[in-house]
């Protein structure tokens, strides 16, 4: 990867609450060159004070939309041949570090409490979960994100010849 290209990955937030987490999911997009954003439902798009407090700037550099309906986003970018992915704690998921993406892919976030609903984990072909060993079971979402998109990062720069 080029240092002007793109990793070619979408991120798709639904119902993502916290301007703060969505400004940060901007910072880490910009950090690892993500192909674009994706701001769903009641998910905070800029411009917001809260978003551009915590991305810094990061929301004028990084290619981003947003979608009323996150259903609508997901046939779309499915349609163009993307692997659909949910980040889910549940099972049946692959462990993130076992994944090995089909590119382009586009990993779904879903809102800090609920997660992602029935509905859109069934147009997701594969859901992917982190490895959680504490007793909350749990990481805040843009955190989530963070280790989801630098994984994502190292996976295409590793990758074996043809991939």
């Amino acid at each position: 990867m080029t240092p002007e290209a793109r990793l070619p990955a979408v991120i798709v937030l639904d119902n993502v609450r916290s301007m703060y987490n969505v400004g940060a999911f901007f910072r880490t997009a910009d950090a690892v060159r993500l192909e674009r954003l994706v701001l769903c439902g009641i998910t905070a798009h800029p411009p917001q004070e809260g978003i551009a407090k915590t991305a810094l700037g990061a929301q004028e550099c990084v290619p981003w939309e947003y979608e009323m309906d996150t259903l609508v986003a997901l046939r779309r970018y499915a349609a163009r041949g993307y692997e659909i992915a949910a980040i889910e704690t549940g099972e049946p998921a692959d462990d993130l570090f076992a994944w090995q993406p089909n590119w382009p892919v586009c990993v779904v976030f879903g809102n800090e409490v609920e997660g992602l609903g029935a509905g859109l984990l069934s147009m997701c072909g594969r859901r992917v979960r982190l490895p959680m060993f504490g007793a909350k079971n749990s990481l805040n979402v843009a955190t989530a994100g963070g280790v989801v998109a630098y994984e994502l990062l190292r996976k295409r720069l590793c990758r074996p010849l043809g991939r």
